[in-house]
């Protein structure tokens, strides 16, 4: 609230406060207003209450319209106002109604008892009383005035002031004179101290003395409040004298009387006379009671609109002093609940509720950083994890992480690769659901259970093992997996492929295998051969018939098979010793052709056709081995496509370029149509004795694969299939070479090797 509104409240509270201090007095002296106050005052006095009663509602609708609209709109904290408003004005309206409405009742009473039919026969009776004994007063003061009128009559004019002294004393009377026919005084005695005759008698009052010899006037002075205060309301009384003539002296003409002036007791004056204001206050009263009643409800009525106005002022001023720091609070929550944890105004006041807005500002500011905190660890974490996920998305091996109940909670694409299942489509559930892993996963479990219960020596953490797991194409992949237990019961297993290395394993194997054939079985050949020549020299000559022939056959089916066992020694010999590779820089097509030059025949047959690149560039790479690369491969494709009459060996060399354009490789493709290789023979096909050829010794591409190697290509052997799609029948097979050990980026064929032939 600024200053401005708190000033136009004040001032406003002290308007209210002042109208209705107005208002009471003007309630509390309406019993002792003069009479005809409310006749004369009722029509400003009814506008006046008008008029304010008007404003102040006036200015209770439009705040109660400004709250309204408040509501209506949906502005923050308007229904809290709505309610504080409510409930202060309903705790300064309802007990103001009632107090209301038994005012109401009281007013309406109590102006009723005002003029009430007894207390009118009572003030009628207090008046009757009065006058009856002024009356009273009035006959005995009349008896007192004939008895002295008697004694004065016997009285000589000389005695008679005297006589008048001695009756005033005797009658105990304030005055006592003789009185002419017209009313002046003659003589008398007694009085008041501010005049030296008493006052001259009422004509009328003569009159009725002369008719009725004794009369006794009204009392005197009532109508003058100094008298009244003075005690001068008296009795007049005048008694006529028969034969005044005679008795009061010869000088003496014309009628007498005798007036007698009694003074009334004060207290009973005063008891008529307040009698009387009473009657014709209560008579004036009655007159203007319907006046009095509605100025009386009106400002009532107008004390409760001020009373429930001051209410709303009051449920007002109150609701936003309350409302304040609630509605600071409030938003604040609102902000921190929509994320917003910047700094919060607070009150300046000392109140708990000041205090409550510091607080909350101050759990706002910890808020903050605990997030500011909480946002760094978790972007640390997230970095970490990112970190991790990268590192797992990366890494070849395999990892699986197990929760406490055996279902799949992480997974890495290298274990997919590996396990080719797709694993990703089963976390939250456990590796034995799928059909093809179930005895891996099975027999995984069981190295898990024993490496927890009855762990081998050397095992702490973590165990090692290998697993042979067969595959629906009838492969069988060799993995060496590694287990550990990690917190919370969960578990690790990571795992690579070793077949590869296996197949290594054996290959060298095979070599030390190879070395000793050689070594062990070529050196009884030779005399074996030339035992059984010998023996057939000798005997041949010797035997006829059937035992001749029999000892011909015999001795060639020994010579025959010494032979084959020579050429399988001289194989083994070859695989197991093959010299270091020389390197120097030739030219790969002139090595193509030079060992197609060997296979015209089939040129001319149209089984075998070349496709060379155009200026392939140098490779580092020793010509005898290549050649018999190149002849190895083109004798297993004749081979595969010997009984296809459309069988067909394209050998093909290509350049391979990255990305930014740049020559990476030469490649050297031999693509046959034949039946393709056999699934069980893709992963094993470099490994010694492994043949799909039934006079193969299998030593041919392993051969192949050693010198790839030592000139650092890479190999791949894959099967075709129609329209480049795996779910189709095989179409043939393809054995590519890549040479990534270049001489130069671009160079032409050595000038003095052969010219490159465009084979077809």
């Amino acid at each position: 609230m600024t200053r401005a509104a708190r000033w136009a409240w004040v001032i406003s509270l002290v308007t209210i406060t002042g109208v209705c201090g107005v208002l009471s007095f003007l309630l509390s002296i309406g019993a002792t207003t003069p009479r005809g106050f409310f006749e004369r005052h009722y029509a400003w006095l009814f506008w006046v209450n008008v008029a304010v009663a008007v404003v102040l509602m006036l200015v209770i609708g439009i705040a109660a319209l400004r709250l309204f609209l408040r509501v209506r709109s949906g502005k923050f904290g308007s229904r809290l106002l709505l309610k504080l408003a409510g409930i202060f004005a309903l705790v300064g309206v309802v007990p103001g109604l009632l107090i209301y409405t038994v005012s109401y009742q009281y007013v309406n009473r109590s102006i009723d008892s005002w003029f009430d039919v007894r207390l009118a026969s009572a003030l009628q009776s207090g008046l009757e009383l009065g006058a009856g004994t002024f009356e009273a007063m009035g006959i005995e003061l009349g008896q007192k005035v004939r008895d002295a009128a008697d004694k004065l009559r016997d009285t000589n004019f000389s005695q008679q002031v005297l006589a008048l002294e001695r009756l005033r004393e005797q009658m105990n009377v304030r005055t006592i004179a003789l009185v002419g026919p017209n009313g002046q005084i003659l003589s008398g005695v007694g009085g008041d101290t501010g005049s030296l005759l008493p006052d001259r008698p009422d004509l009328s009052l003569l009159r009725r003395a002369r008719s009725e010899e004794v009369a006794v006037g009204k009392p005197e002075g009532l109508d003058d409040d100094s008298a009244v205060l003075q005690g001068r309301v008296h009795l007049r009384a005048l008694a006529y004298l028969h034969g005044s003539e005679r008795s009061l002296g010869a000088s003496a003409s014309g009628e007498r009387y005798l007036m007698v002036v009694q003074r009334l007791p004060t207290a009973t004056v005063a008891n008529a006379l307040a009698v009387q204001n009473a009657r014709g206050e209560y008579e004036q009263r009655a007159l203007e009671i319907g006046g009095l009643r509605r100025v009386y409800l009106g400002t009532l009525t107008l004390v409760l609109i001020l009373a429930v106005f001051a209410a709303l002022l009051l449920a007002v001023t109150l609701g936003n002093q309350l409302a304040r720091p609630l509605l600071l609070l409030a938003d604040g929550v609102r902000q921190v609940a929509q994320g917003d944890l910047s700094a919060k105004p607070v009150l300046t006041t000392r109140d708990e509720l000041a205090g409550l807005t510091r607080s909350f500002a101050d759990m706002t500011e910890q808020l903050s950083d605990a997030r500011s905190m909480v946002e760094m660890s978790v972007t640390q974490l997230e970095a970490a994890r990112t970190n991790l996920q990268t590192i797992l998305d990366n890494l070849t091996a395999g990892v699986i992480v197990f929760d406490a109940d055996g279902r799949i909670d992480t997974v890495n694409p290298g274990a997919t690769r590996i396990l080719r299942q797709p694993l990703f489509a089963y976390r939250g559930r456990r590796m034995s659901e799928l059909e093809p892993l179930q005895g891996f996963a099975q027999a995984v479990w069981q190295r898990f259970d024993a490496h927890r219960s009855t762990p081998e020596d050397g095992e702490r953490g973590q165990w090692q093992d290998s697993f042979e797991l067969p595959q629906p194409s009838g492969e069988i992949l060799t993995l060496l997996v590694r287990g550990a237990t990690m917190p919370h019961d969960a578990r690790l297993m990571v795992f690579d492929d070793i077949t590869e290395v296996v197949s290594a394993q054996r290959s060298a194997a095979w070599s030390e295998v190879a070395r000793r054939l050689a070594h062990e079985i070529k050196n009884p050949l030779t005399p074996i051969q030339l035992s059984a020549e010998r023996l057939q020299h000798k005997l041949e000559a010797k035997l006829e018939g059937a035992d001749q022939a029999m000892l011909v056959r015999a001795v060639g089916t020994i010579v025959n098979q010494v032979q084959a066992m020579k050429q399988l020694v001289n194989e083994f010999r070859d695989y197991a010793r093959l010299p270091a590779a020389q390197l120097t820089a030739l030219d790969l097509n002139n090595l193509v052709a030079e060992v197609l030059l060997l296979y015209v025949p089939a040129q001319e047959a149209g089984r075998l056709h070349a496709d060379l690149v155009a200026e392939p560039p140098l490779i580092m790479g020793d010509a005898t081995q290549l050649r018999q690369v190149i002849h190895n491969l083109v004798q297993n494709g004749l081979d595969a496509v010997s009984e296809r009459p459309d069988g067909h060996v394209q050998v093909r060399t290509q350049k391979s370029f990255s990305e930014a354009g740049e020559l990476r490789s030469l490649r050297l493709q031999i693509i046959d149509n034949g039946p393709g290789f056999a699934d069980k023979v893709l992963k094993r096909a470099f490994e010694p004795y492994v043949t799909t050829k039934s006079k193969g010794t299998g030593l041919g591409l392993a051969v192949v694969k050693k010198i790839a190697d030592e000139h650092g290509a890479r190999i791949r052997l894959s099967n075709l299939h129609k329209d480049g799609d795996e779910a189709q029948p095989t179409v043939g097979a393809q054995v590519s070479l890549s040479f990534s050990n270049l001489a130069t980026a671009f160079g032409p064929a050595d000038p003095g090797a052969a010219p490159q032939p465009r084979l077809n």
